[in-house]
This record gives C-alpha cells, sequence and structure tokens, in this order.
C-alpha cells in the first residue's frame, strides 16, 4: 500500500522532531522532509510533491500565510496549518482557509507546545482525511478580495461569490420556522457561499454547528457577518432566536435551544463530547426534534466523520424537517454528507452553490 508523503515545516526544530514522530508511527504515514521556513517549505513542495503538508503559521523569512497563498497558486497540495488559540492566531487561521488551507489544528499551549500529544490523533485523522481530498477543490481557493459584499467590509471574501436566482420566503400559515446547519472540515467557505446568498428578510433563525475549537469561532462570526446580508454572530447563551440572524456554537459548547413562550431561547453547555465534538451538530439536531411547532430545515455539508446522522434521525422522527445535504461534488471532505445521505432521509441532494435556493424553497 502506497505510504502518505507528508512535508512538515516549522521553524522549531523540537516541534518539527515531535510532529514527524507522531506522524511517522503511523504506518499509512511518511515524514518525507522537514523544512524550518516558509521558503524552505515552498522550495521542498516543489522539489518532492508530498501528498500533505502541515505548516506553522507563524515562522521567520517566509510565514505560513505567505508560503501558502503561494503554494495554492503556484503548486496546489493539501496544506494543514497549526495555529496557536491567541486572537490574532484566530484571525490568520481564518485567512489561510481563505487562501485554501485544507484544515487547521490548534496548538494546545503555544508555538512551542510541549504538550502536542493532547492533538496527535486529530494530527493523523486529518493528515489521512487530507491526502484524499480531490486537486479540483485545491484549485481556485485563493481569495478575491476585489468584490466587497458590505461598503462597512472589513475582511476579504473566502470565496468568490455567483450570482443566483433565489426564491422569495414564502408564509406557511404563519407557522414558524428554523433552520439548522451542521459542517466540519470545510465548512468556513461553505458556511460563506450559503450565508451570503440568503436574503436579509428570511422569515427563520439559522442555528450552526461548525466543529472549531474554542477562540475560533467568534472571528469566523465576525467574518461572516461583515459580507453577509443577514447578521452572524457568535451565539450567547440565553439570547432569543431572531429571524435574519445566524447562531454559531463556541467552540467548547454545545448548542441547544428551548422554547420560551413562543420563542426558541438559546442554552450553551460544557457537557460531555459526542465522539470527539463539542459542539456537536447530533447535539443540536436532537435538542431541535424535541421543539414541536417548527417547521425545520436541516443542512448537513463537508466535513469528515458522520456528526449530524442521529440528529437527522431523531428531527425526521418527531417533526417536520426538510433535509439537505451538500452533494461529493463540492464537499471538501465527503464524510457527514455521505453519513446523512445513507440514512435515506435526506429531500434533497445538492452543490454548495444551490444550497441557499433549496433552504428557501423549503421555506
Amino acid at each position: 500500500m502506497r505510504k502518505i508523503n507528508v512535508l512538515v515545516v516549522d521553524d522549531s526544530a523540537f516541534m518539527r522532531k515531535l510532529i514527524s514522530d507522531f506522524l511517522s508511527e503511523n504506518p499509512e504515514i511518511t515524514v518525507v522532509a522537514t523544512a524550518r521556513n516558509g521558503e524552505d517549505g515552498l522550495k521542498k513542495v516543489k522539489e518532492l510533491n508530498p501528498d500533505v503538508v502541515t505548516m506553522d503559521i507563524e515562522m521567520p523569512i517566509l510565514n505560513g500565510l505567505d508560503a501558502l497563498k503561494q503554494i495554492m497558486h503556484e503548486h496546489p497540495v493539501p496544506v494543514i496549518m497549526l495555529s496557536s488559540t491567541t486572537g490574532s492566531g484566530a484571525e490568520n487561521t481564518l485567512t489561510a482557509i481563505q487562501y485554501g488551507a485544507f484544515d487547521f489544528i490548534a496548538k494546545p499551549s503555544g508555538a512551542i507546545s510541549l504538550d502536542l500529544h493532547k492533538i496527535k490523533e486529530e494530527l493523523v485523522e486529518k493528515v489521512i482525511s487530507a491526502s484524499k481530498v480531490s486537486k479540483k477543490h485545491l484549485i481556485n481557493l485563493e481569495t478575491n478580495r476585489n468584490t466587497p459584499i458590505k461598503q462597512e467590509e472589513r475582511y476579504s471574501k473566502i470565496e468568490p461569490i455567483e450570482t443566483i436566482n433565489l426564491v422569495s420566503p414564502k408564509k406557511e400559515n404563519n407557522k414558524k420556522k428554523i433552520i439548522c446547519i451542521g459542517t466540519s472540515t470545510g465548512g468556513p467557505r461553505a458556511l460563506q457561499k450559503v450565508l451570503t446568498t440568503l436574503p436579509e428578510n428570511i422569515d427563520a433563525g439559522i442555528l450552526i454547528v461548525q466543529h472549531m475549537p474554542a477562540g475560533f469561532t467568534k472571528s469566523l462570526a465576525n467574518r461572516l457577518n461583515s459580507v453577509c446580508h443577514i447578521s452572524v454572530k457568535e451565539a450567547t447563551c440565553g439570547e432569543i432566536v431572531q429571524k435574519g440572524t445566524a447562531y454559531i456554537a463556541p467552540g467548547g459548547f454545545h448548542l441547544k435551544v428551548k422554547e420560551s413562550g413562543s420563542n426558541l431561547m438559546i442554552q450553551l453547555d460544557q457537557t460531555e463530547a459526542i465522539y470527539g465534538h463539542r459542539p456537536s451538530v447530533d447535539v443540536l439536531f436532537e435538542s431541535l426534534s424535541e421543539i414541536t411547532e417548527y417547521k425545520k430545515v436541516a443542512v448537513i455539508m463537508t466535513g469528515m466523520g458522520s456528526d449530524g446522522k442521529k440528529g437527522l434521525i431523531a428531527l425526521k422522527n418527531t417533526g417536520k424537517t426538510a433535509a439537505i445535504a451538500e452533494s461529493e461534488e463540492t464537499s471538501i471532505v465527503f464524510g457527514m454528507p455521505k453519513a446523512a445521505i445513507a440514512t435515506n432521509l435526506v429531500d434533497e441532494i445538492q452543490t454548495v452553490d444551490k444550497i441557499a435556493n433549496t433552504i428557501l424553497k423549503f421555506l
């Protein structure tokens, strides 16, 4: 069996050794080389044509962001970024995703993480998953910064937005409505594609679980808010769900809802992670399955694993729910959508550019 060839790029010799050792312990992976900065990494990508690159963001000579941008432009290859959980680290990580990074991993304790073993399994899993990504998903992901969505936009767009013909939301006997979305690897780009094409006056609130660690979801919400017609924010415990607003579960917290009079109230908790995820799509969907007076639209997009499958079954068993799954054609990782489709409960399978239109049709 052909092994996965990995290039490890980090300015710390200790981190290069630790990451290489972790990866080499897996029989499916071979570390073909290491590099000490972005310039060295870019050179070795061209020379060795690795299957996957792991890259630190903060490095001398040529930092990880600039190196990533050049790699995606000159020699596209799946890149997993290693980032600190500081505010600037979160911003840089989301910029890396804009530039086409496959995914990222948060270092447990800063640039030199002596406790890197905490993310060993995650690192190996993401390298294996990245090695399977289609090269067509890596091409043309570089940011187009020249087409602002809002006059006050502060951030670059993650991906060019195509104009589509939207279906106007229709009232259905004044029945209350809620949209719930679950996604993971590749999710930030998919979310932007969907949320930017939803109208400001959409007749529903939107609840989102994006697999991300604490410290990153607020930055994601702020970026999305700057380019969407709807409002996008990180969810806070106790707030009432409003139409035309998308609420992203904070990293490290499960997102649930409960009825509060005629409204839905957001609840956040740190109960046990579900299959390693907190927030979990299953937890959100199962919470919504207990709300009977709402028409629901459930969406599962790109991501590893099967989170959302059990929750989708619960939604379908207990109320009126229309389910949408992202197609294999546009999914960066066709794990979560594939698991949802396997339940035979998905109403439509759509490419990411058609998901917004399909949501509005079901509303």
